[in-house]
């Protein structure tokens, strides 16, 4: 029922992708308060009154909002407020950034920052004397884009004591020269030898970072998401707080889910913590509902858990496979211990060993607690062995992609296809075989690993193209690209499924919150290859405009 009072605001003028299977096209759209209250022409128009704010679409395609499965919006903010690199892609530019920062900041006590791409360096690997020559006077920590690693100077080595005696953390590796020497790149935990060293964030940065992060993603059409860290890693500092004093005041517009991180070095003595901390921070349009366990690293530094080991720089077998975060018996115990207090659990797994044990820990749970609508989903599927491609329908869990990696680019080409080889490097990115399965795909940025931008994810999924990529560049693995649609529906109706947001948001109907964006062109009458140029020009979340 749409009642006969006007509707608030009405958007008509161009074409609305509802997301709905049974009606994907619709003309028009009238929302009253929060709620969207009509689709399709004539119902619009008899709701059309004197005060309803009319949107001319003018030919722009309107479409549920965006919703980011897997992101960190709190560090990125922050990041960007600090020397961020990841608008640059040579040594020669981090070099310039990098000086221009430490020396229009002479009495910041450490030069912290980062989103420096691992191929601008030999072997992805940078080094503390390159970092000297820019920074002498004072310690120096830069995260790697994929926040897997550090680029620290020798005072940070010296103030951490690290030397040649120093022995690599259990989760970690600390690059060393041939005399065993550090060189000044420290791999997974073993950046926190330096990370715990650094200033605190202080509460009103985090609430910056987290606002400044939150007007990027609107302006990309992000209407929620789910936050993958919320607690204490290595250097990074529980943003809950952050959320909370937002979403008291009203400044949260967004609509997040928290994953709680869990802690790898303790067990399940700390569920009892995590329902306290679901409880404590589930108000507003926060609800702290998920539990984030890393199963493994990344492939560019060998960290990532596969079955068989990496091949070394000749291409031989190597004795690396990778570091398993949580054995796996104790994984197991974990995620069914989590189900059975009705957590969603949200898995970072990215090599096909840490992939097969996630499967098996979702496994154990519905075979000990029955099929819970707890909504598991394992993020990141880089490398995912055929084996188990079946098996995410079998056990309702969602594939969380990050579409944007799936191309050819040198940290692929260099720094991850020679050490998979040529049977691997067929199994990364398989959205293609996850769809034809029957999986539910969803889907996330990881930003600031990545751009946040969903229609530059999309663009990838749809061609396995980068879309600034250079004329003549390989489709990367075919097969599985996926449709427009299919991607779009990942980045709605499949991440809201994640969040628990599908029966009120993902897709335009009647009753549902009117969290919508307004794309400037319509990418489905128009080739595949333009995608990636398609930009929002307004977001609204409850029928109110964060954004345009």
């Amino acid at each position: 029922m749409t009642g006969t009072a006007p509707a608030d605001l009405v958007f008509t003028g161009g074409p609305v992708h509802t997301g709905s299977p049974a009606r994907t096209r619709a003309s028009s759209v009238a929302v009253r308060g929060e709620r969207i209250v009509a689709v399709g022409h004539d119902a619009v128009r008899e709701l059309t009154g004197p005060r309803t704010e009319v949107v001319d679409l003018a030919g722009k395609l309107l479409i549920p909002g965006f919703q980011d499965a897997h992101v960190h919006p709190v560090g990125g903010g922050i990041e960007l407020g600090q020397c961020d690199l990841s608008g640059a892609g040579t040594l020669t530019r981090y070099r310039e950034l990098i000086g221009d920062y430490a020396r229009a900041r002479p009495g910041l006590g450490w030069i912290t920052g980062g989103g420096w791409s691992m191929e601008a360096f030999p072997g992805g690997l940078p080094t503390a004397a390159e970092l000297d020559t820019l920074v002498p006077d004072r310690p120096a920590y830069l995260v790697n884009r994929d926040h897997h690693g550090a680029w620290v100077n020798s005072a940070a080595l010296r103030l951490a004591g690290i030397d040649r005696r120093t022995p690599d953390p259990s989760d970690g590796r600390i690059e060393r020269d041939a005399d065993g020497e550090p060189t000044g790149m420290l791999q997974e935990g073993a950046a926190n030898l330096v990370g715990r060293l650094l200033p605190p964030v202080t509460r009103e940065e985090r609430v910056a970072g987290l606002l400044r992060a939150q007007e990027l993603l609107h302006s990309l059409g992000v209407t929620a998401w789910q936050d993958a860290l919320l607690g204490e890693h290595a250097n990074l500092t529980d943003p809950t707080d952050a959320y909370l004093a937002c979403a008291d005041d009203g400044r949260l517009t967004a609509r997040v889910v928290g994953a709680l991180w869990w802690d790898r070095a303790r067990g399940t003595e700390q569920i009892e913590e995590l329902v306290a901390r679901r409880a404590a921070g589930t108000r507003g349009r926060l609800r702290s509902t998920s539990v984030k366990i890393m199963q493994d690293g990344v492939a560019e530094n060998g960290t990532a858990a596969l079955l068989a080991p990496y091949l070394d720089g000749c291409g031989c077998r190597s004795d690396n496979s990778g570091i398993s975060f949580v054995p796996p018996q104790e994984l197991r115990e974990y995620v069914t211990a989590l189900d059975a207090h009705g957590f969603q659990v949200h898995f970072h797994a990215l090599g096909d060993r840490a992939v097969r044990e996630a499967l098996d820990a979702v496994e154990s749970a519905r075979r000990a607690n029955g099929r819970t609508d707890t909504r598991p989903h394992l993020a990141h599927l880089q490398v995912v062995h055929p084996d188990d491609i079946g098996r995410f329908r079998e056990l309702g869990a969602t594939a969380n992609i990050q579409a944007l990696w799936a191309a050819h680019e040198p940290q692929m080409d260099e720094l991850t296809i020679p050490f998979l080889g040529p049977e691997r490097t067929g199994h990364q990115y398989p959205f293609g075989a996850l769809l034809r399965s029957g999986a539910t795909l969803a889907a996330g940025s990881d930003w600031p690993v990545s751009s946040p931008d969903p229609l530059q994810g999309i663009h990838v999924a749809v061609n396995r193209v980068a879309p600034d990529a250079p004329a003549g560049t390989p489709v990367f693995l075919p097969e599985q690209r996926i449709s427009l649609l299919d991607a779009l529906t990942a980045y709605t109706a499949g991440s809201a499924y994640v969040n628990g947001l599908d029966d009120v948001t993902g897709t335009i109907a009647p009753g549902y919150l009117a969290d919508l964006a307004v794309l400037d062109r319509d990418p489905f009458a128009g080739p595949a290859e333009e995608i990636g140029a398609t930009r929002v020009t307004q977001t609204y979340v409850g029928g109110r405009r964060v954004f345009g």
